[in-house]
């Protein structure tokens, strides 16, 4: 049990809204203000990729509410889920928006918290662990190594429409950052492989698809990123992907894979270098 008074945690007063980062999946990586909003919400507005096992925390008598929104398949709009939201706090709810990984990184949680200050209703932030970190460490995949990078980017692989973002500068993208990790960019990896591999990034370059990270479900499709675009068929969803370096570390920092007997190689970044 959560000490709330020692830990200072703030009152859930009702009428009040809190967005909250769920993480990526595993219920281990929910922040303690995360939980305190789990035992104390009269609603839990949440989306499809928060996972079961989170829902299972919230207080006996809250309602759940679902909200999720997945590419390809019927969805409520924002506008309709951020209406929903206000007139539950309206009513004197303690709403809590529950949103896989962070609210902030790519979760549209500016966009409802917006909505909730032009209906006066007061809200809270509760930053969650983001699968663009958190899921890519399950699967010993760091974002940044000294002897790799000293920098990282972060892609949306789709835009509000659902297409690949024309707007964004991918010649930067490819040759800006060693480490590119991208979001919701399955559908149309061959695409945005095809564009990074034209702008100068290379081929043979280390890539990773993390599926259902940090769940029991996790899988990890390793490869180069002229080839990951064509395992992106067999991949599920939802995924992660990250090209660069750092993804030669899962041969030694693969923990989950240790605990199941895999060898760890201490040496990850020199092992193609001693072929």
């Amino acid at each position: 049990m959560i000490d709330n008074a020692r830990l200072g945690l703030p009152d859930f007063e009702p009428g009040h809204v809190w967005l909250v980062g769920a993480g990526p999946g595993d219920p281990g990586l929910l922040s303690a203000l995360a939980l305190h909003a789990l035992g104390q919400a009269d609603v839990v507005v949440y989306d499809a990729l928060v996972d079961p096992r989170i829902l299972r925390l919230a207080q006996p008598a809250a309602a759940l509410d679902y909200a999720g929104k997945r590419g390809g398949r019927p969805s409520p709009s924002q506008p309709d889920i951020s209406a929903r939201i206000i007139r539950l706090a309206r009513e004197q709810k303690r709403v809590l928006r529950l949103k896989g990984g962070d609210p902030f990184v790519f979760g549209r949680g500016a966009e409802e918290a917006l909505a909730l200050v032009a209906a006066g209703i007061s809200f809270r932030i509760v930053p969650g662990i983001t699968a663009g970190i958190g899921g890519l460490a399950y699967a010993g995949i760091p974002v940044t190594h000294r002897e790799t990078n000293s920098a990282v980017t972060f892609v949306t692989g789709h835009n509000s429409a659902g297409a690949v973002p024309d707007g964004l500068d991918w010649k930067a993208i490819a040759r800006g950052s060693p480490v590119l990790v991208l979001y919701m960019a399955l559908k149309h990896l061959p695409s945005i492989v095809g564009r990074l591999i034209a702008a100068g990034r290379a081929g043979n370059e280390p890539a990773a698809i993390v599926s259902n990270a940090s769940t029991p479900d996790q899988q990890v499709l390793v490869s180069t990123l002229r080839e990951i675009a064509e395992l992106s068929s067999s991949a599920p969803t939802p995924a992660i992907i990250v090209v660069g370096e750092v993804v030669r570390l899962r041969a030694g920092l693969d923990w989950l894979g240790a605990f199941a007997g895999r060898q760890l190689d201490p040496n990850p970044l020199t092992r193609e270098k001693r072929r």
